[in-house]
């Protein structure tokens, strides 16, 4: 049976088909000495439609808002996101799906054909640090610990670790799952809670941990045998994943013991985000808005009337969230 990529792109377009989407076409081709075409990243365009892409994550950069998606496109609000403007330069055109922040200026993002951009002004220009041209093995998520140690995670166990803040990037050996003798697990997700613990959220229920700052991983048992696709931690060190059919589960034990957390939707979770206040929030594919008041315990869920599929929520000033979907910002 023929495997297919489960990416976020394709669970923001199209949950349902069972098939997985191509990236965005990053690259373009020219000839060489030898007459072959040779693939090349472009840089992203600047669009009238920038706020009506997909965009696929968000997080802030001090007081601003970044947030990435298809076609390179970086949206930028310092007023809270009440207005957003597209990046000044992205340098690739692909499809981004994860961004963070060390510092209010200082950050990454990630996405198709193994794209690593950073930034050192706050988002305004992105340099082009890794790229895989050769294969479009997409990176879901990037996290770092500080402004040199830094990881990203994609398709069929891609696990990628730098110790230069990113001007160079090892491929991290993941060992299988149990009961398998290869490690091809999609990883989606990975984050960092306040006592140093590494978590990836995985595809089939799995979670990976690391209490050694990445060097290795080992398997955690969840109880559940769908897909993870985002994660989070919260401020008192609890880890929180969530995903297919509106599935939560928490564990405040750095992953030793999971619970299912009570949800009243059943809307496949893209995203997750804890709020200045506490509260911690969930963008759901069928409109539904997640909001959890007691530490992720429990999720209330509104459907929204436009059923927008979300796909990916920041806290904003005033612990209010923003949400994004497949058809851009959501007001």
């Amino acid at each position: 049976m023929k495997r297919y990529p489960f990416t976020k792109t394709f669970a923001a377009c199209c949950i349902a088909s069972g098939v997985g989407a191509l990236a965005t076409v990053a690259v373009a081709t020219a000839d060489t000495a030898q007459g072959r075409p040779e693939l090349r990243v472009q840089p992203a365009e600047q669009l009238i439609t920038a706020t009506r892409t997909q965009i696929l994550a968000a997080t802030r950069a001090g007081k601003r808002i970044v947030a990435v998606g298809d076609f390179g496109v970086v949206l930028l609000s310092d007023d809270g996101g009440a207005t957003f403007r597209q990046a000044r330069s992205v340098r690739a055109r692909s499809t981004l799906t994860s961004v963070t922040f060390v510092d209010d200026r200082t950050g990454w993002a990630v996405g198709h054909w193994g794209t690593i951009l950073k930034t050192v002004d706050g988002g305004e220009t992105w340099a082009l640090e890794r790229s895989d041209v050769t294969t479009d093995r997409p990176l879901f998520s990037v996290y770092f610990r500080n402004a040199r140690e830094g990881f990203a995670v994609g398709l069929w166990s891609l696990l990628l670790q730098t110790t230069d803040g990113g001007n160079t990037w090892t491929e991290v050996n993941v060992p299988p799952p149990p009961r398998s003798k290869k490690a091809d697990t999609n990883l989606y997700h990975i984050f960092a809670n306040s006592r140093g613990a590494l978590f990836i959220a995985a595809e089939q229920g799995r979670v990976l941990r690391s209490a050694d700052g990445g060097t290795s991983w080992r398997y955690l048992n969840t109880g559940y045998a769908g897909s993870f696709w985002t994660g989070v931690a919260t401020k008192d060190g609890t880890a929180i994943v969530a995903g297919l059919r509106g599935t939560v589960y928490r564990s405040t034990d750095d992953g030793e013991h999971w619970e299912r957390a009570a949800t009243s939707l059943q809307g496949s979770i893209t995203d997750i985000a804890q709020l200045e206040n506490g509260d911690i929030v969930a963008a759901g594919l069928d409109g539904d808005e997640y909001t959890s008041h007691d530490g992720g315990v429990s999720f209330e869920g509104v459907q929204r009337a436009d059923r927008a599929a979300l796909t990916a929520v920041s806290a904003a000033s005033g612990s209010k969230p923003i949400w994004f979907s497949k058809d851009g910002l959501v007001r």
